[in-house]
């Protein structure tokens, strides 16, 4: 990396005073002018079981909401089971390890994110409605609160269709995506069945209809094919594109700013995995510049993830989730090259490259290499897990944390 690069991205790094939500923010303040007309600020994450990230996204939510008018937490969260958190954040019911544990992903179910929703429901306390940050899952995977929402409601107005009609949809509540691949789509037709029954009864069953839809949705993702010829039809194209749809459905109040939660990969503004189009690909088409991808990435130290064996006979769902640990990256990658403009916490803006050396912009476009890990790892060789990536064709700006840490989980219940 030429002297030139290396000094622009010291200019350009934002120094973080500390990643810890509740203090200064004097920081942060550049960020105002960088998001300006910016609707949706996805927040990436490099692995899903780092406590710094997890703090940061803390950090700048309270940021975001408090100084920049945003009001929504859309998750990559279970859209069945994150009704339940909103309506903790917003009116104070149930409790909060409960709540999040009802998301059914271990990944959230940790003390960082836990007391992010605290903090939620502590802004919101005596506030007017209309002023109250909102908490938005917007996964349809776990779906069984949606299944527990629907045989309620069909209980109350059809209750001899209730067995009938949801029987052949319970699977849904633990089947992963791409369980089930049925080129006939059966679940899907059930799904949409349910779904056209229920527009029937009105207004008094909008809640049901919205938890039938998700059910559409998952079964969808648990019909598609894992592998297929064309990425576009496999259940992971399909997932990032219902996420960039649930966040859409958001946009249609004009005074929406959403500060979005997800992983990396589903982020930015391309493609992942070499083929899949990506959430953030989705929301750019639509939104352009009124979303801002923002990476996050790490320099050396441990994180959480689930340990497989490597090799196609792992099981979803099967490993423990462990600490992993990493020293630092290689020469080559993005990483280290911002770590040695700036080697400590820091955010660079990507956007606003219009005046730099030609030898940076060949930088910025260029195929370097960046860590990712996911929530499930395979042991021994998830250290040489990288992705390709084109720093300013897929992110509009970096989030650079330079030791990561585990994620710390609540007991067990």
């Amino acid at each position: 990396m030429s002297d030139e690069v290396t000094r622009w991205l010291a200019r350009a790094a934002l120094p973080l005073s500390g990643l810890t939500a509740g203090g200064s923010t004097a920081d942060l303040q550049p960020l105002k002018s960088i998001l300006d007309g910016v609707r949706i600020v996805g927040m990436g994450e490099a692995t899903h079981g780092t406590s710094e990230f997890f703090r940061l996204k803390h950090r700048l939510l309270e940021f975001l909401v408090e100084e920049m008018g945003f009001s929504v937490l859309a998750m990559e969260a279970a859209a069945s089971a994150a009704p339940a958190v909103d309506a903790y954040v917003r009116h104070g019911a149930g409790d909060a390890e409960g709540v999040l544990a009802g998301l059914g992903f271990w990944t959230w179910r940790t003390r960082e994110v836990l007391g992010l929703i605290e903090w939620m429901r502590e802004y919101n306390r005596g506030r007017p409605e209309d002023r109250k940050v909102r908490f938005v899952g917007i996964d349809p995977q776990q779906c069984g609160a949606s299944l527990a929402a629907l045989g309620s409601f069909l209980r109350k107005v059809a209750p001899d269709r209730e067995a009938g009609v949801l029987s052949p949809l319970r699977v849904l509540a633990t089947a992963y995506p791409g369980a089930h691949p049925d080129p006939e789509r059966r679940l899907v037709r059930d799904a949409e069945e349910l779904v056209g029954f229920l527009r029937g009864h009105g207004p008094g069953a909008a809640d049901a209809l919205g938890h039938a839809r998700i059910l559409v949705r998952a079964a969808d993702l648990v019909t598609r094919p894992r592998q297929h010829t064309d990425p576009g039809q496999t259940v992971f194209a399909a997932r990032d594109r219902y996420m960039a749809e649930a966040v859409g459905e958001l946009l249609t109040d004009p005074s929406t700013k959403i500060a979005l939660w997800a992983h990396n990969g589903h982020i930015t503004k391309t493609r992942y995995g070499g083929a899949v189009p990506a959430m953030g690909q989705h929301l750019r088409a639509r939104f352009g510049d009124a979303y801002y991808a923002l990476g996050f990435l790490f320099g050396s130290g441990s994180f959480r993830a689930r340990r497989t064996w490597p090799g196609p006979w792992s099981r979803p769902g099967a490993g423990a989730v462990v600490t992993h640990r990493l020293g630092p990256a290689g020469p080559d990658t993005l990483e280290a090259r911002l770590a040695t403009a700036y080697p400590g916490d820091h955010l660079v803006d990507l956007r606003d490259t219009a005046n730099a050396p030609a030898a940076v912009r060949e930088w910025l476009n260029g195929r370097h290499h960046m860590r990712s890990f996911g929530a499930v790892v395979p042991r021994w060789t998830y250290r040489l897990h990288f992705s390709p990536v084109s720093p300013a064709e897929e992110y509009d700006g970096l989030a650079y944390v330079a030791v990561s840490t585990g994620s710390r989980p609540l007991p067990a219940s």
